[in-house]
């Protein structure tokens, strides 16, 4: 009931049952400053704790873009696994008859030192990729 005019002002759809803070701040078009503004208690809490408005912001974007940067982190850490993973030079990607013609093709001509490097070839499929991993036992 406290939010409802702050979320019709918005355009945010209105709450039908209790929900998180948290849960309300994953909205698009909610801010923390916008919820402090209609929520008394919040407000007072930003101001015991002294927080100042880098800090708020702060915290505004690692809730509403946490998942994103989660995923972008563990994405990270796959295509560094990648790069451990050496292919030896003389390798016969032509043997592999798994994977496409045009990655044996590019592979073949192109020659990547790692795992990592073949991802990044255009025309090599994230299918192809997984082939490699199988067969260098990953």
């Amino acid at each position: 009931e406290e939010l409802f005019d702050y979320l019709t002002s918005v355009y945010s759809p209105a709450l039908t049952q209790k929900r998180k803070l948290f849960d309300i701040l994953l909205r698009n078009e909610i801010t923390i400053a916008g919820l402090a503004a209609h929520l008394p208690s919040l407000a007072s809490h930003l101001i015991e704790q002294q927080c100042d408005k880098e800090v708020v912001e702060s915290a505004e974007i690692r809730i509403k873009y946490g998942g994103y940067i989660e995923r972008e982190r563990q994405m990270a850490d796959k295509l560094s696994r990648l790069e451990r993973i050496s292919i030896r030079t003389d390798f016969d990607f032509n043997g592999l008859t798994s994977l496409s013609i045009e990655s044996r093709q590019k592979l073949s001509r192109i020659r990547p030192a790692t795992i990592g490097q073949a991802s990044r070839i255009p025309g090599v499929s994230p299918a192809d990729i997984n082939v490699l991993l199988v067969y260098f036992g990953r």
